[in-house]
Parts: C-alpha cells; sequence; structure tokens
C-alpha cells in the first residue's frame, strides 16, 4: 500500500513538473518572439527582428490568441460564421502580402566565390556516395546529391530561370503545393492504418514525437540570441515542422509562412529523412536500457476490411469539422489510402504508389537538390536551420521514446510497450520503423517489432499534417 501511495506521488511530482517546465518555457518563448518597439536599444531579447518592424505586437505569443485562431479556423465556424466585408478584405491583403513574400528571393542578385561552388560539388558527391554505396534511402539521396552536383557546375546554368531544367522543376511543384500533395496522395496508397487501428494507443506516441515540431520554436528563439541571426516566429514555426521528419509537410508549410526560406527547409528535411538510419539508433539506446530493448509485445489483432475503408473518411470528416488548414495534407492522403483500400480502383492505386510515386520523387528530389547552391546554404541563417532540423529530428525520436516509457508506468507486466517503437512516431515512413525493428533484432534475433512499430509510424505522418495545420491556422490567417 505505501509503496503504491509512494509511485503515485511520483507520478503526481512528474506532472507537476512537467507543467512547471512548460510553464516557464511558455513565458520565455512570448519574450523571445516578442517584438518591442518602444525599446531604443536593440541589445538581446528587445531587439526589433528584421523584417517585423510594422507587425506592432501581431505574431506575439498568446495562449489565449492562440485558441482564438484555431477556434476560427475550424470548419464547424466557418460553416456556421459568415464573413464580414473587413474579413474578406483582410484575406484579399493577406494573399498579395503572401504572393508579395514568394516573388521575394532574399538571395537574388548575391554571386558566391568560386571555391563555395567547388565544395557544395563536393558535398553532392558525399549525398551520392551516401545513397549509393551506404544504402541511406537512395531513392532520395542519389536525385538529391545529382540535383546538388548539376547545380554547382559553373557555366551549366541548370539552375537559372527562367529556361534552366531544374529551375523549371522547382517552379513547376517543389515552389509550391504541387509536388507535397502528390507525394501525399502516393503515401496514402502505401500505406496500411491498420497497425494503428488494431491498437488505437500508438497514436499517443505518434503525437509525443511531434515534441521535436514544439519544442524548436523555442530552439529558434535562443538562435535569435546569435548576432547576425534572425527568426520571426513565423520562419520558426516553418523550421519546427522539420521536427516531423515529413519533407513534402515541410515544404508545405514553408510555402504557406516562410517561402523565403522553402528552400534550405526542403533541403533540411530530405536530408534528415535519408539519415534516419544514421540519426536515430544512437538517441534510442542512450534512452533505453537493455532489458526494454527486450521487451515482446503482443501480436497485433487482424482488422477488417470495413474498418480499413471507414479510416480514411473518418479521419477527413474530422479533419474538415477541426482543422480545415490540415485538410489538404490529410485529404490527399486521405485519398489515396481510400482508393488502396475501397479495392474497385486497383488501376489507380498502383499508379499512386508505384509510377506517379515513382516520378514525383525523382522530380521533387532533384528540385530540393537544385536549391543546393552556396548562396542559400552557407551563410548564418541556413546553416542555424540545419542545426535546429537536427535538434528537432533529435526531440521528436527521444519524445517518441519517453512517451513509451511512461505509458509503460501505468501498464501491467507483460503488457508493456517497447520504447524502441516510440522514435518511430516520426513521419519517415516506412523508414523509422524498419530502424526500431532493426535495433531490436541487434539484442533479440527474434523479436521483430515491425509491424507493432508501424502504428506508432503511420500515426507520426498524421501528428505532423496536423501540428502544420495548427501553425497555419494560427499564424497564417
Amino acid at each position: 500500500m505505501i509503496t503504491t501511495r509512494t509511485e503515485n506521488n511520483k507520478k503526481i511530482a512528474l506532472v507537476m513538473l512537467a507543467m512547471m517546465l512548460s510553464a516557464a518555457v511558455i513565458s520565455f518563448g512570448t519574450r523571445a518572439f516578442a517584438q518591442d518597439h518602444t525599446e531604443t536599444v536593440q541589445t538581446g531579447m528587445d531587439r526589433v527582428i528584421t523584417g517585423t518592424e510594422d507587425w506592432n505586437g501581431k505574431y506575439d505569443i498568446s495562449a489565449s490568441k492562440f485558441f482564438k485562431n484555431i477556434g476560427k479556423s475550424t470548419g464547424i465556424y466557418k460553416i456556421i460564421h459568415r464573413q464580414t466585408a473587413e474579413e474578406i478584405e483582410a484575406e484579399k491583403a493577406a494573399e498579395e502580402a503572401k504572393e508579395l513574400a514568394a516573388k521575394s528571393d532574399p538571395f537574388a542578385g548575391k554571386k558566391a566565390p568560386g571555391w563555395q561552388y567547388v565544395v557544395m560539388i563536393a558535398i553532392g558527391f558525399l549525398i551520392v556516395y551516401l545513397g549509393a554505396a551506404k544504402g541511406f534511402e537512395p531513392l532520395l539521396l542519389i536525385p538529391i546529391g545529382f540535383g546538388t552536383i548539376l547545380v554547382n557546375i559553373p557555366g551549366a546554368n541548370m539552375g537559372v530561370a527562367p529556361d534552366g531544367m531544374l529551375s523549371i522543376i522547382y517552379k513547376a511543384g517543389v515552389g509550391n503545393e504541387f509536388f507535397p500533395m502528390l507525394i501525399f496522395m502516393g503515401i496514402g496508397a502505401m500505406t496500411d492504418f491498420g497497425p494503428l487501428i488494431a491498437n488505437p494507443k500508438m497514436a499517443i506516441l505518434g503525437g509525443a514525437a511531434q515534441l521535436g515540431v514544439f519544442f524548436t520554436l523555442f530552439g529558434v528563439a535562443l538562435m535569435n540570441l546569435i548576432p547576425g541571426i534572425n527568426y520571426n516566429i513565423l520562419q520558426a514555426a516553418a523550421i519546427s515542422i522539420i521536427g516531423g521528419a515529413d519533407g513534402p509537410t515541410s515544404i508545405y508549410v514553408s510555402a504557406k509562412l516562410a517561402p523565403e526560406l522553402m528552400a534550405v527547409i526542403a533541403v533540411a528535411a530530405y536530408s534528415y529523412m535519408a539519415l534516419v538510419p544514421m540519426i536515430q539508433p544512437p538517441i534510442m539506446k542512450l534512452l533505453t536500457t537493455q532489458k526494454e530493448r527486450e521487451i515482446r509485445m503482443d501480436q497485433l489483432r487482424e482488422v477488417s476490411k470495413t474498418e480499413k475503408i471507414l479510416f480514411p473518411l473518418m479521419l477527413l470528416v474530422l479533419t474538415i469539422l477541426l482543422l480545415p488548414p490540415a485538410c489538404p495534407l490529410i485529404g490527399m492522403l486521405a485519398f489515396g489510402n481510400f482508393v488502396k483500400q475501397c479495392g474497385v480502383v486497383e488501376r489507380l492505386s498502383k499508379t499512386m504508389e508505384n509510377e506517379l510515386m515513382n516520378i514525383v520523387s525523382i522530380l521533387l528530389s532533384l528540385g530540393v537538390g537544385s536549391q543546393m547552391t552556396p548562396e542559400k546554404i552557407i551563410n548564418a541563417n541556413s546553416l542555424g536551420i540545419i542545426l535546429l532540423g537536427l535538434l528537432a529530428f533529435a526531440v521528436a525520436s527521444a519524445g517518441g521514446i519517453l512517451m513509451a516509457k511512461f505509458i509503460n508506468l501505468f501498464l501491467p507486466k507483460g503488457k508493456k510497450i517497447n520504447p524502441l517503437i516510440g522514435s518511430a512516431g516520426v513521419s519517415a515512413v516506412p523508414m523509422a520503423a524498419r530502424v526500431s525493428n532493426k535495433v531490436g533484432l541487434e539484442y533479440d534475433p527474434s523479436n521483430f517489432l515491425l509491424m507493432n512499430a508501424m502504428g506508432p509510424n503511420v500515426s507520426g505522418v498524421i501528428g505532423t499534417a496536423i501540428a502544420a495545420g495548427v501553425f497555419i491556422a494560427t499564424f497564417g490567417q
């Protein structure tokens, strides 16, 4: 009895500590991103971030404003509420401002020294080597590597607008939401949500992995303390999505909130997606014990065809009602998955997951590689994004693992979750699940975790899309 009471006290203490830390982080973040325009001496956290001089606190972090914006972005609100003339005008002004921002290029007119192009070509060859020789996601890394090499060849002009091939590819679908939407359609057609339906609590691990996304918001604020680095809250939100290890979502959010940073965000997101097998195992081993890594999990129940057909439809309806800004991503995911599960349009399903997915992946990866120029990569802001992306991804992996360990405190013996599958809560499907399974097999060659790991992995795809919708609903209105 005393032991049980002590354990409960420990759990309560942990929850209280987490709440206090959250309050401290929110308080710090409010100061870090706030723009104090009455301060004449711009030092530390009181300085005005470049490009935000006329914001006048519009995007300062506020809990009440956050929930108000989320409420106004729901489908339920939009169905009931009738737009006023002022709101229509505000939307038009916002669209015009977004188009103007998308056209502006902070790197226009800049020319890097010749040796930096040589460095970028060498990096391109290194990326190709990692994909071809080391097997680190060759489907992504090889096209990205070749795109990097080709765009940096002096005199080739493959990335020069309007006629350069790589420039055409980038403008056709990478610099907007076209290719990301097609990728999500293909992911939906390739994904089996059965493991998540069979064990719904795995969605908690996918949600916990989004800790990397939100934690990185405050990492961006810390980077602002470094002289020469300036990120505003819209850029911070776009950078943070890298933590979900989802390239298409990162491109989508940056196009909506920070188009001027889309190139380097896309490069960072796809690079970390491809390097999952290198980044995650050390984190997994650091945060788990050998006994935890050897935990065996029950075989998942068989999911009926009806459940699989209804799942994407229910997911889409909930998104329509609660978070319409996430509907483009969730909608295409649901469309691709429904086409796969309904079984009456098999030709379309096979095209989505094979020919279309392969073609779009080639073009998207080449387009991402085309942005790997020294003007965009070798500077303080861009290098900061790459470091923050790594931080976001590491925290996301750790968040899923720690959540699995926390849930195990409440589960009976024999029903424990192997914490290794928590790292699969990031959106890299099915890479992260395969890595969880591989690490588990190192400690017990007969313990196959792949199907159990697919639950948090597919929920991570949904979780990252929802996080993207939250950012767009909050700051993109």
